[in-house]
């Protein structure tokens, strides 16, 4: 009972991940700094969207790759199916699509690399699987070649300085792309503190325990 409730956990915890993040990627910073509007860089949805790999290198830990796995899947049905609601098709098919991919990489990279340094998995399994996602969502979300996925977002298409300052110009939406990539590397590094200081309390489970959730 306690292990089949723990699981759940787990799903709500990625449902809610994902489902704040394809809300908050609608709204670009307010603001600027050191004469870079923040808008053209980022959105709010860069700082939730790396809990999604806290949460499933934890399960990776806890449970293995085999019920890892499925707690992203069930989250990725779970969160697709409110984030029709809680933002556009186009979003929610890209956020669904990257955060299936990414999230299934980064299980692979954790499960090869968990038998060495405890920082290793989680940190590589994270940063390859935000690499894939970042290039999925942004480019199926804005790009102008997968328009058949939904209507383009004007404001993500305008000509802006690159990191909103550089030049040449270059559409919203890679800017974004290129901050998100960087915020998640960075989250990457931060959230292997709450990874460090879960480990003494989620243990491994047996094989046995795990194939049994």
């Amino acid at each position: 009972m306690l292990i089949n409730r723990t699981f759940f956990i787990y799903v709500a915890l990625m449902t809610l991940v994902v489902v704040a993040s394809n809300f908050l990627v609608q709204y670009p910073l307010p603001g600027s700094m050191a004469g870079m509007q923040l808008g053209d860089l980022l959105t709010w949805g860069a700082f939730s969207y790396p809990f999604a790999f806290l949460v499933t290198d934890l399960t990776n830990r806890h449970f293995g790759p085999q019920v890892a796995r499925r707690v992203v899947i069930a989250g990725f049905v779970a969160a697709i199916a409110l984030s029709f609601f809680a933002a556009t098709p186009r979003i929610a098919i890209a956020s669904g699509s990257a955060f299936l991919l990414g999230q299934l990489l980064d299980i692979s990279v954790f499960n090869r690399l968990r038998r060495q340094s405890w920082w290793r998995a989680p940190l590589a399994g994270s940063l390859i699987g935000s690499a894939l996602d970042t290039a999925m969502f942004f480019s199926f979300a804005f790009a102008p070649s997968f328009v058949f996925f939904g209507p383009n977002d004007g404001f993500a298409l305008e000509a802006a300085p690159l990191f909103g300052l550089l030049t040449p110009d270059a559409p919203r939406w890679i800017s974004w792309a290129l901050g998100d990539l960087a915020v998640k590397i960075l989250c990457g590094v931060v959230l292997l503190l709450p990874y460090g200081a879960l480990m003494s309390v989620i243990k491994p489970m047996p094989v046995a325990a795990a194939r049994a959730v």
